[in-house]
């Protein structure tokens, strides 16, 4: 079973909603937060993102900026910027982007069920990014985000949830500046609450979409937060992080995709020639080239498009990882021929998100400085799934979730 419950959220109120919600703390460059930041005092990047109120040379990471926001979060509660809801509830989220709409709902999620691997993840995490998320929960004494979970799609659950729409007035109704519309409706009867909780209880897992490093810093969290508390009975909130909880089959994966520097000392025939006994390789139909097809890479070399099949006696149908086309392009691409062994650290690969469309991939390599761009077919979810399912890992970079969940709507306070 899948343990959801119901919280009382922090939130914005109508009137502030617009102004105070923003996007994910990851995905902002600093220049951005400080344009957000000046244009909307009253942003929630005040909390995500704190150092916004300091100097551009402060420790992002110092004591000082985390309480900053800890200050600036009940800033907005004393104002009334933010309210805290008495009751417990779950939030249904419906977000509209190229005229496809997904729809899930805000619960919080079991730690424990996290710790024991009922919600199943797919990337390793670093140290230093559980260190920053939990001394940012700890000090804010609150989870700022929530983590980005998927089940296996049920049609009663989807039915459930249009029903809640339907029947519930509406929180919110905004439209933001990438043109994503996010509505937002409060599920509080006591009857409809104990409904989708309970039919949580034949789910047998849920995925983390994105969020690793939250789950984590959650999971470090109540460790802390229980060795405090003698009487620790594992109601408290701290035994939950706060999750926005999506079928899978409502979720949108873009193309997540790759530039190089250079081609490690070949020339243009002598690259090709290698690529040969991994591809089936032709012209592009068009440009710029975007797959079609699972198993299907694009190149930009030279400016000029290619299409690169991916031969069959690469792809291990018996692995869910060693069949994904992320992992076939690292393990015979770019490890052994670029010479990129980790693309985590190497400075010679970039990645860019589909959002960006494929014609950007273009730019970089005519204009930026980089040799060759690889455009990728989105990572399915069933991929992701059975990836967790296996209890492996994911290639670094493997998806991008397009439109991206919007901050602040709901806040969960422990």
């Amino acid at each position: 079973m899948a343990i959801i419950k119901p919280f009382k959220a922090l939130r914005p109120t109508q009137e502030k909603v617009e102004v105070f919600s923003c996007p994910p703390y990851d995905v902002l460059e600093d220049n951005e937060v400080r344009e957000i930041a000046s244009k909307k005092p009253e942003s929630y990047v005040r909390v995500t993102r704190a150092e916004v109120d300091f100097s551009k040379d402060v420790d992002v990471h110092s004591e000082e900026v985390y309480k900053k926001g800890a200050e600036n979060l009940k800033d907005y509660l004393d104002r009334g910027i933010i309210i805290q809801d008495s009751e417990e509830a779950f939030y249904i989220y419906r977000e509209t982007w190229r005229g496809k709409s997904q729809t899930g709902f805000y619960a919080v999620a079991s730690v424990d069920e996290y710790d024991e691997g009922k919600i199943k993840k797919h990337e390793l995490t670093r140290e230093d990014k559980e260190d920053d998320r939990t001394k940012h929960i700890m000090i804010l004494e609150a989870q700022a985000e929530p983590v980005f979970l998927t089940f296996k799609a049920q049609p009663k659950v989807k039915e459930m949830l249009q029903n809640f729409i339907n029947k519930y007035e509406k929180l919110y109704d905004l439209t933001d500046e990438t043109e994503v519309r996010h509505e937002m409706w409060k599920v509080d009867q006591k009857d409809d609450v104990e409904l989708l909780k309970s039919s949580f209880e034949k789910i047998n897992a849920m995925y983390i979409a994105d969020g690793h490093h939250r789950s984590a810093a959650a999971s470090r969290t109540k460790k802390i937060s229980k060795e405090k508390n003698p009487n620790h009975t594992g109601d408290e909130s701290y035994n939950y992080f706060l999750a926005a909880i999506f079928p899978h089959d409502e979720l949108r994966v873009l193309d997540y995709n790759r530039i190089v520097k250079d081609l490690n000392n070949m020339n243009e025939e002598e690259f090709i020639s290698k690529l040969k006994d991994i591809f089936d390789i032709s012209d592009a139909e068009e440009s710029p080239y975007s797959p079609k097809n699972l198993h299907e890479v694009g190149m930009y070399l030279n400016k000029k498009w290619y299409k690169l099949q991916i031969k069959e006696k690469h792809i291990d149908r018996n692995d869910p990882v060693k069949e994904l086309d992320v992992y076939i392009l690292q393990n015979y691409v770019l490890d052994p021929i670029l010479g990129i062994e980790n693309p985590r650290k190497d400075s010679r690969i970039h990645f860019l998100g589909g959002i960006r469309g494929v014609q950007v991939l273009e730019d970089w390599v005519d204009n930026k400085g980089y040799t060759v761009a690889f455009s990728m077919f989105p990572t399915p979810l069933e991929q992701l799934i059975n990836v967790s399912d296996a209890d492996k890992i994911m290639p670094p970079k493997s998806t991008w979730f397009e439109p991206k969940l919007k901050s602040g709507l709901v806040i969960h306070k422990i």
